[in-house]
């Protein structure tokens, strides 16, 4: 059930309508957490801003597989769809996309980084030193450790916003778990 509804992008002002318009031109569409984030300029451009940022040490493939396990884990069925399409798009097979949505992965590198992904957000970033050791022994920089911590608290600020927002799917919709009856 939508409790924010969104702000169609006439009805916003003239800053928020030019950030929703870039949206339009990247993606073709404007989805509904963006016009629903648009109720805040602020949020919005904060949004768009750490995301274009997210651009160094990860492929855009990682960041989606990332993107996934957190919305897997955090039970955010909006995200899950969102990016098992763009991780489609970023030539990610279905078969490792629903991996991923598990936080597994049929590749050893990526298995650590979703491992890795996955305790950042079980243990609220208390992750523990061998989980460190572990993505290191996986070949992750430093650089590319920061990196995956900033996908994981991107994402959680998404899959956060959509679950309060309840904002409505408009991608082909993708479950993290079993709907439970009301």
């Amino acid at each position: 059930m939508t409790r924010i509804q969104p702000l169609q992008p006439t009805q916003a002002d003239e800053k928020t309508q030019e950030m929703l318009d870039g949206v339009q031109r990247g993606l073709g569409m404007v989805p509904n957490m963006f016009k629903t984030l648009a109720h805040s300029s602020a949020a919005l451009s904060g949004y768009l801003n750490f995301n274009q940022a997210l651009g160094g040490a990860l492929t855009p493939a990682l960041r989606e597989q990332i993107a996934l396990t957190v919305a897997g884990n955090n039970g955010c069925d909006y995200c899950a769809s969102a990016h098992t399409l763009l991780g489609s798009h970023a030539g990610i097979a279905d078969a490792e996309l629903t991996a991923n949505l598990a936080g597994q992965s049929h590749d050893e590198r990526t298995q650590a980084a979703l491992s890795f992904a996955r305790a950042i957000v079980q243990h609220q970033g208390r992750v523990a030193d061998e989980e460190i050791d572990q993505v290191r022994a996986a070949g992750f920089a430093d650089s590319e450790i920061v990196e995956i911590v900033s996908v994981v608290a991107l994402n959680v600020f998404t899959n956060y916003f959509n679950l309060v927002a309840g904002t409505e799917i408009d991608f082909p919709v993708v479950e993290t778990a079993p709907a439970t009856a009301s």
